[in-house]
């Protein structure tokens, strides 16, 4: 797992780990190397902007911004290639699965008013493991959605700065970013390098007191 520079309450993983959300053995090997409970509550993520305020472990259906306020309680979600982003506030702390639909929606900007409605405005960010602008290879309408943050792959073909974006959707937030792409890095799952259907998760949690 990578904890940023910084974070002490929040960390990503890579392939080696598997998909701890539905993996028992995975999940216990992650929990026990952060020191953190076994048990995690979880999304299933449908790249839209719901955001789900959750308090026991286990599913909390569809949504791709999980968010608690319950100490000791790791909440997860998992990409291959999306971004993965961490909120951290003083009594809250969420994810977000920002894949480009997701970020057109404006998940981000979703993430961050949930937490401030709540009374937790967003201290501190990180950004995981995602795929780059020199890979992420897009049609142009979906270049076109990112006006400021159209790319070019190392084989000539439209892309988009997806990290770029999401990193401008959190504004003047503290930031850490974990600068790997999961396209080129083969120590992660890439749907887009293979077709995977296999993910890594981001886990994140509030310390108990």
């Amino acid at each position: 797992m990578i904890t940023p520079a910084g974070v002490v309450t929040a960390a990503f993983g890579d392939a080696s780990q598997g998909d701890a959300r539905f993996d028992d053995t995975a999940r216990r090997a992650i929990s026990d190397e952060l020191g953190i409970s076994h048990e995690w509550a979880y999304v299933h993520q449908v790249h839209g902007t719901r955001v789900a305020l959750v308090s026991e472990s286990g599913g909390w259906g569809d949504a791709d911004v999980i968010m608690t306020e319950r100490r000791g309680l790791p909440i997860a979600i998992a990409t291959a290639d999306c971004v993965p982003v961490v909120l951290m506030a003083e009594n809250a702390v969420a994810i977000v699965h920002a894949g480009w639909r997701g970020a057109r929606a404006g998940v981000i900007r979703a993430a961050i008013d949930a937490m401030n409605d709540a009374g937790h405005p967003t201290l501190r960010a990180a950004i995981g493991p995602a795929i780059c602008k020199a890979s992420f290879e897009v049609g142009p309408e979906v270049g076109s959605a990112f006006p400021g943050f159209e790319s070019t792959t190392t084989w000539g073909t439209n892309a988009v700065d997806l990290v770029g974006a999401v990193t401008a959707s959190l504004g003047a937030i503290p930031l850490e970013t974990v600068a790997v792409c999961t396209f080129e890095d083969t120590r992660y799952f890439s749907h887009r390098r293979n077709g995977t259907k296999r993910r890594q998760v981001t886990v994140a949690w509030l310390p108990n007191m």
